[in-house]
C-alpha cells in the first residue's frame, strides 16, 4: 500500500486507521500530558480540535521570520507575509472543491462569516413578509442572526423540524420552503446530534423558488470530504480551529455574483479602492470584505493544517470516525438507560455523541470525567431551541477525531461506570 508523509515526516499508509492512531497522536504535543494524574483523553473536538506540531511550528516560524503587515508594504518581509497569506487562500479554495480564490473571504470564525452575510446580503434582500428557513438543530451562530434579521425586517422565520431519530423531517417540506422563501440557512452536520443533513437536496429545492442557500459546514469540513460546488449552495461558513488550525480564523465562501453586489461589512483600510471626502469606491473581491489588518499569522499557520489533513486524506478521516463512532455506540450501549441523541446509523452522522444519564446531571458527568483525565463538553452546546425539542436542559457530549481510538472510548466507558458507582446509581 502506498505511503504518505505528513510535514512531520510521519509515514501514513492509508490514513488514521485503528493501527495508526498512535502515530498520528504523536504529532499532537498537547495530548502528551496527564490531567489529575490520568493520561489525557481529549473528546471535545466538536468545540475545538488540537493542533499538530507542524501547525504550532508554522505559527512560530511566521513570527520569527516573516512578521509584517500584508498587501501594503514593498519590503521583503511584507511581500513574504503577503505571499504566505494569499497562498493559504489558494489552498482553501482547492481544499473545498476548487472554487474561485476570490470567493474565499477570511473572517474571525464561522460566527462572523454568517453575521457578515446577515448584515450585508440579508439587510439588502430580506423584506417584510419574506420567509427565512432554518432547522431545529441549528447552532446559535446560524440561528441568532436570522432571528434578529427577521424581527428587524418583519420577515417570517420558519424551521424544518426533526424526527425522533434526529433526522430532518421533510414530510412537509413543500409547506416550509415556498415561493416566499428568500433564504435557507442550515447546518451540514449537527454539533449536537451528529446528523449529516441532505444539503444538496434542500439547496436544489430552495433554488427552485429563487432562494439563496447558506450552509454551516463548521462541523462537517474537519471530518469528511466536503465539495462546496457539489453541495450547490450560495454561501458556506467554517472555522480553522475545528480542523487542526489556529483560533481566530474563519472562512466565508460566497458565489461571486452575490459577493459583488453585497456592501462591505468592516470599513477601514485595505477594503477600499479610492477615498474622497464625498465619495468612496470599494476594492475588488476578496479584499472588499477584509478591512483592517487581518489575522495574518493564524491564516498562514492554517495552511499547514490543511496540508496535514490532505496527507491523511479526508475520506480516511471519515472512514476512521465512522468505525470509531460505531465502536463507541457498542460500548455505550453497555450502560443501561444511557440515552444517546441523534441517528444510530454511523453512515448518516458524525462523531459528536451527545448523551444523558437519567440520574446524573451532564455538568456532574463532565466534572467527574475531568477528574479521570477525560475532556468532554456539557451544556446546551449553543443550541437551546434544539434542547427544548429534545426535552433536555443539557447533554454531555463526547466528540471524536483523528487522534482518538478504541482505547479512548474504553476509558470513557470505564469512567462512566465508575461515575455511577460514585454517585450511588
Amino acid at each position: 500500500m502506498a505511503s504518505k508523509t505528513t510535514q512531520n515526516g510521519t509515514s501514513l499508509r492509508s490514513g488514521p486507521t485503528s493501527l495508526m492512531v498512535d502515530i498520528v497522536k504523536a504529532d499532537f504535543p498537547l495530548l502528551d500530558q496527564t490531567i489529575h494524574g490520568h493520561k489525557l483523553v481529549y473528546l471535545d473536538n466538536a468545540a475545538s480540535s488540537q493542533k499538530p506540531r507542524v501547525v504550532i511550528n508554522a505559527l512560530l516560524d511566521y513570527y520569527r521570520k516573516t512578521n509584517a503587515n500584508i498587501h501594503r508594504g514593498l519590503h521583503t518581509l511584507a511581500e513574504r507575509a503577503t505571499d504566505s497569506y494569499e497562498r493559504t487562500r489558494d489552498h482553501v479554495a482547492r481544499f473545498v472543491g476548487g472554487v474561485d480564490r476570490e470567493e474565499i473571504i477570511f473572517t474571525s470564525g464561522t460566527t462572523e462569516s454568517i453575521n457578515l452575510v446577515a448584515a450585508t446580503w440579508g439587510e439588502e434582500n430580506i423584506h417584510e413578509g419574506d420567509e427565512i428557513v432554518i432547522t431545529e438543530m441549528e447552532h446559535h451562530a446560524n440561528l441568532v442572526p436570522w432571528v434578529i434579521l427577521a424581527q428587524k425586517k418583519k420577515a417570517v422565520l420558519k424551521h424544518i423540524p426533526i424526527t425522533i431519530c434526529g433526522h430532518l423531517d421533510l414530510s412537509q417540506i413543500d409547506d416550509i420552503i415556498t415561493p416566499k422563501t428568500k433564504l435557507l440557512a442550515l447546518t451540514h452536520m449537527s454539533n449536537v446530534l451528529g446528523t449529516i443533513n441532505p444539503v444538496e437536496e434542500l439547496a436544489a429545492k430552495a433554488h427552485q423558488h429563487g432562494a439563496v442557500v447558506l450552509a454551516d459546514v463548521a462541523q462537517s469540513m474537519p471530518h469528511m470530504p466536503v465539495d462546496i460546488p457539489s453541495l450547490g449552495v450560495d454561501f458556506c461558513a467554517f472555522s480553522a480551529h475545528k480542523m487542526l488550525g489556529p483560533t481566530g480564523v474563519g472562512i466565508l465562501y460566497g458565489k461571486r455574483e452575490l459577493l459583488d453586489k453585497m456592501p462591505p461589512y468592516n470599513m477601514g483600510g485595505e477594503m477600499i479602492r479610492e477615498v474622497r471626502f464625498d465619495h468612496i469606491t470599494w476594492a475588488e473581491l476578496p479584499f472588499k470584505f477584509e478591512g483592517g489588518t487581518p489575522n495574518v499569522a493564524d491564516v498562514v499557520a492554517f495552511d499547514a493544517a490543511l496540508t496535514y489533513l490532505e496527507a491523511l486524506g479526508m475520506q480516511n478521516v471519515r472512514d476512521h470516525e465512522e468505525r470509531l463512532t460505531g465502536y463507541a455506540f457498542e460500548r455505550l450501549s453497555e450502560l443501561k438507560d444511557l440515552e444517546i441523541q441523534g441517528p444510530r446509523e454511523t453512515g448518516q452522522r458524525g462523531g459528536a455523541i451527545s448523551f444523558t444519564d437519567p440520574n446524573i446531571h451532564p455538568h456532574d458527568i463532565s466534572t467527574f470525567l475531568d477528574s479521570r483525565g477525560i475532556a468532554i463538553r456539557a451544556g446546551h452546546h449553543c443550541a437551546q431551541p434544539l434542547m427544548r425539542v429534545l426535552g433536555k436542559v443539557a447533554t454531555a457530549r463526547a466528540s471524536l477525531y483523528i487522534y482518538n481510538d478504541e482505547a479512548d472510548v474504553d476509558q470513557l466507558v470505564e469512567a462512566l461506570i465508575e461515575m455511577r458507582r460514585y454517585f450511588g446509581v
